[in-house]
C-alpha cells in the first residue's frame, strides 16, 4: 500500500491499510490511522497524529512548524480525527506553546482545496470549508460550521456552531452561533435555517434561534442587555443555550 518511490521514516507509526502515494513523505514523529488513505506529492510532517479512513489528496502540507516568529523548534502537535476529506494544496500548521501547542480538525470535516489552518487552531465535527478558507492562528470552529470560499478569519476569532459565512467574508469579531455571515468586514444576516433543519431541529427550536436572534441583532438592544435577556430564556429553551453560552465566553467581541 505504500508507493515505491514515497518516503517513510521507520520512526513513523502506520495503521492497517494504510495507502501511500507516489512521492509523498512522511515524517519520523508521525503516527497515521487505520484505512487512511494519502495520495501523491503529501508531505506529512512534525508530531502529527491522524486518525482513521482519512483522505488526504495530492500537494497538501501537513504538520509544518507554524508560521510564527516567536516558534522556537519545540515539539508542538497537529492532532487530526477521523474520516476527514483534505482536498489538494492544504497546510495545516502545528501548535505553538504559546497555546495549548496543538492544533486540532476533529472528525468527519469537509476540507476544500487550498484551505489553511494556521497554529493553534480548534476545529470542532462535521464542518465544511470550502475552496481557500482561511484561518490565522488561534482560531476556534464549532461543529457543523460551514466556511464559505475565500473567507478570511482573524486571530482568535471564534466561530459557533451551525454557522455560516458567504464566500468572500472578512471575520474579525466571533460570529456566534447559528448565525449566517457575509461581507468585508461580516455582518450578521439572519440564522442558517436551512442547515438546522436539515440536522433535524425542530420548528419549536428553529423558533426560539430565531427569537433570540432578533433580541441579539434587532431589538436595539446594547450586547450587554441582550445577553442577559437570552441567559434567562436558555434557562426554559435549552436550544439557544449554545448562543447564551457563546455569548458569555470571552472572546473578541461579537459581529453586529
Amino acid at each position: 500500500m505504500i508507493h515505491s518511490t514515497a518516503m517513510v521514516h521507520p520512526g513513523a507509526q502506520l495503521g492497517k491499510n494504510v495507502d501511500i502515494g507516489a512521492y509523498s513523505i512522511i515524517g519520523e514523529h508521525v503516527t497515521i490511522g487505520d484505512n487512511t488513505w494519502i495520495g501523491s506529492h503529501v508531505v506529512v510532517t512534525g508530531h502529527t497524529t491522524i486518525g482513521q479512513d482519512n483522505r488526504l489528496f495530492q500537494f497538501s502540507s501537513i504538520g509544518e512548524a507554524p508560521q510564527d516568529k516567536k516558534y522556537a523548534g519545540e515539539p508542538t502537535r497537529l492532532e487530526i480525527g477521523d474520516r476527514n476529506t483534505i482536498r489538494e494544496f492544504c497546510t495545516f500548521n502545528r501548535g505553538t506553546t504559546q497555546d495549548a501547542g496543538v492544533t486540532r480538525l476533529g472528525h468527519d470535516n469537509w476540507m476544500m482545496a487550498y484551505v489553511h489552518l494556521a497554529h493553534d487552531c480548534q476545529v470542532g465535527n462535521h464542518t465544511i470549508f470550502a475552496n481557500n478558507a482561511q484561518l490565522a492562528g488561534h482560531v476556534q470552529v464549532g461543529d457543523f460550521a460551514i466556511l464559505g470560499g475565500f473567507t478570511v478569519v482573524h486571530q482568535f476569532v471564534r466561530i459557533g456552531a451551525h454557522s455560516m459565512t458567504a464566500m468572500g467574508s472578512i471575520l474579525l469579531k466571533d460570529l456566534p452561533p447559528f448565525v449566517t455571515a457575509s461581507g468585508n468586514t461580516a455582518e450578521p444576516h439572519g440564522i442558517n435555517s436551512e442547515g438546522l433543519k436539515r440536522r433535524g431541529f425542530s420548528s419549536e427550536a428553529l423558533t426560539a434561534i430565531k427569537r433570540a436572534y432578533k433580541t441579539l441583532y434587532k431589538s436595539g438592544l446594547k450586547l450587554e442587555e441582550a445577553q442577559k435577556i437570552i441567559a434567562e430564556e436558555a434557562v426554559f429553551l435549552p436550544e439557544i443555550s449554545p448562543l447564551a453560552n457563546f455569548l458569555n465566553e470571552a472572546g473578541r467581541g461579537i459581529i453586529r
